[in-house]
């Protein structure tokens, strides 16, 4: 049976949550994975435990804000979705952790597109003195995107895409999306990505291209687009806190359920 899919209506906490990171200055959340370890002998499971780390939200997969600074073309205004995106490093942790964890597993080192593992990330928005928990499954977006092996992850997350009007949806490019992002980024952050490998000793030297002090304004940079990310959120349950009047702190669960959002004020 095919999947039904999810609600044509943007979830009910979406423009809240929107207004809330706007008053963040920086809009970072901790955002946690889970890591496999090897088993410690044959026949033993694998050792699972949790990771969490600060990243910076880069805004809604298909609905990119217009920065006067990205010299990046950008794709037709035709999708909105709600989906959370970062970026990240393809030799970090978490890229192969949310393979792993995933139901679509890259082959590749490092990982290409895949993914589909469990994640959380949690925003504290001080301004509205808001908590917002997202929970659901993540997948990493990569250079192979238009190759046959990223169709099962690109349909995954098309399913989350709501079309918004206009005739230009098949204008719309999934290398494109991928490029705006990283034009999206400072050329210093762009530049981070020829960085050495993240967690690897002082004592090895780095690959010819690589070192710290890095600036990339070529959007196409071979080195930093190899190791360039982004990553989807899906999210699947929201759990909103809302502690801006302390006499009477008030929470809501917002839970994704078959094709519709179900929000359940419940006890702070």
């Amino acid at each position: 049976m095919a999947a039904e899919k999810p609600s044509t209506s943007p979830a009910p906490w979406r423009g809240l949550f929107l207004e809330h990171i706007q008053t963040m200055g920086l809009p970072t959340c901790s955002f946690s994975t889970l890591h496999y370890e090897p088993p410690s002998s044959a026949g033993s499971p694998p050792k699972v435990t949790p990771r969490s780390r600060t990243v910076v939200f880069r805004g809604l997969w298909a609905s990119l804000d217009p920065n006067p600074k990205n010299p990046a073309p950008l794709n037709p205004s035709v999708y909105e979705s709600d989906l959370l995106t970062i970026t990240n490093d393809a030799r970090m942790q978490k890229t192969a952790e949310l393979s792993q964890s995933g139901t679509s597993a890259a082959a590749s080192s490092p990982p290409q597109t895949g993914g589909g593992g469990p994640v959380e990330a949690v925003f504290w928005a001080a301004p509205s003195r808001t908590q917002w928990r997202i929970r659901g499954h993540a997948y990493v977006l990569g250079p192979d995107i238009d190759s046959a092996a990223a169709e099962p992850v690109k349909t995954a997350i098309k399913r989350y895409m709501r079309l918004t009007g206009g005739d230009d949806a098949a204008d719309w490019n999934w290398e494109r999306e991928l490029t705006a992002h990283f034009g999206n980024l400072s050329p210093g952050m762009r530049g981070s990505f020829r960085n050495p490998p993240p967690g690897a000793p002082l004592s090895e030297e780095p690959a010819p291209g690589l070192g710290l002090g890095h600036t990339v304004e070529d959007l196409h940079d071979e080195i930093a687009r190899d190791n360039f990310r982004v990553v989807v959120i899906v999210p699947e349950e929201v759990d909103q806190v809302d502690l801006s009047n302390p006499e009477i702190a008030q929470r809501w669960n917002h839970k994704l359920v078959e094709n519709s959002w179900v929000t359940t004020e419940v006890w702070p």
